[in-house]
């Protein structure tokens, strides 16, 4: 019995997405398999693609440039976010899987389709947010997960492929399991599985090693309007220039690169390697203009409670849940007045920053200073201390006491 008559399916272009076309047809009687491909900065690969589809059976091979989108409403909203999961990973990968979901929904009305599929396994964070969001933005959609049930190893895999005629050059594929877009790489498996094994420099592409980064450091500033990046060095740029410019630069003084254990949504722990260079420097940038732009009791409200909370709705595939959207608005608010200028210093390795102002500052050198420019007024410090410390020295009393 036929699963679906209609497929649109998440296609990369690898191994898993490749058998998937074949495998959806002769085993699950799908009549018509589409392939979407996503451009998301990913570079040569998706040269060719589409000619890649057809002869692996699909009916018919899409790709959609969704480059912008990806940094202007995916991105960005990260950013605003200051969006760190577990404090380190900045969700290069994660954010873009709700948008590949949306995509997959929008192709699927348009041609009529059933079902759509993905090649995830059961293992991964990337089911749970594929699912999760195509659930939500139409829940009478199939979904079908192949590689999630065919239990067949890699080299099974491939020999299933090359029964259908599926050609694979490379017979012994590379023992990293890597992903890409404009934001960043993530890099897997293979000896990388071990954690106590130090990454070699081969899988880095992004970033050069401390060794090699330049020796003499380089400034760069940062230009924010409310929350998002729109300038380097005063110069005014398109979204997707600004973030590959910025991933060259940082990525050329070893900026940007993560090496974590991490907690998958399944709840396993994996090893994971991200190379996320601009990401990184923006999140970084963004986060010390708001403590010069945001009051105290902001500033501290959402670090602590927005900020890690949508780190983790994005990592675990809620992007479309309506915690996600309320915070959204909040965010939106708090960002009104973040917008300035940072001033990174790249050298070696690190990101330093030795800079900030804004039309917004709530920093105030009269207050601050130490100088005899100071018009801070000590002697009402006496009558705030006595205040702000009287419920300690009452619960100290009584203690003592007794």
């Amino acid at each position: 019995m036929s699963r679906a008559n209609k497929v649109v399916l998440a296609y990369s272009g690898g191994v898993d997405t490749s058998v998937c076309i074949p495998y959806l047809k002769h085993e699950w009687g799908v009549k018509e398999v589409i392939t979407l491909a996503v451009d998301l900065g990913q570079g040569d690969e998706l040269q060719s693609i589409q000619q890649k589809a057809l002869k692996c059976g699909a009916d018919e091979s899409l790709v959609i440039d969704a480059k912008e989108e990806f940094v202007t409403q995916y991105a960005y909203r990260a950013i605003k976010a200051n969006a760190l999961y577990e404090n380190r990973y900045p969700l290069s990968t994660a954010l873009a899987r709700p948008l590949i979901a949306k995509l997959l929904v929008e192709t699927a009305a348009k041609y009529g389709a059933d079902a759509v599929a993905h090649g995830c396994t059961g293992k991964g964070n990337d089911q749970v947010r594929f699912d999760l969001a195509i659930t939500t933005l139409n829940p009478s959609l199939k979904i079908l997960a192949p590689a999630r049930e065919w239990r067949m190893s890699r080299e099974e895999t491939i020999a299933y492929g090359e029964k259908y005629g599926i050609e694979f050059p490379v017979k012994k594929s590379s023992p990293y399991s890597i992903d890409c877009n404009l934001l960043g790489r993530s890099i897997e498996a293979g000896p990388l599985e071990n954690p106590m094994t130090e990454p070699p420099e081969e899988i880095y592409l992004l970033t050069k090693s401390i060794q090699d980064a330049p020796n003499e450091p380089q400034y760069v500033e940062i230009t924010f309007e409310k929350g998002i990046p729109v300038a380097l060095d005063g110069q005014t740029l398109p979204p997707v220039e600004l973030i590959s410019r910025l991933n060259e630069i940082a990525g050329n003084h070893g900026v940007g690169r993560i090496d974590m254990i991490e907690n998958r949504v399944v709840g396993i722990k994996s090893r994971e390697i991200y190379e996320t260079p601009a990401l990184l420097v923006l999140i970084k940038a963004h986060e010390d203009l708001e403590s010069l732009t945001l009051t105290s009791d902001v500033t501290h409200y959402k670090r602590a409670q927005v900020d890690l909370t949508y780190s983790r709705l994005v990592y675990e595939g809620m992007w479309y849940s309506p915690l996600k959207e309320a915070l959204d608005v909040f965010i939106d608010k708090t960002q009104e007045r973040v917008s300035g200028v940072v001033r990174v210093k790249f050298h070696k390795g690190n990101a330093i920053i030795v800079g900030r102002q804004s039309d917004n500052s709530l920093y105030t050198p009269s207050l601050a200073t130490y100088s005899e420019d100071d018009e801070f007024n000590h002697k009402a410090a006496e009558g705030f201390i006595y205040i702000w410390g009287l419920a300690s020295r009452i619960w100290a009393s009584k203690t003592r006491s007794s």
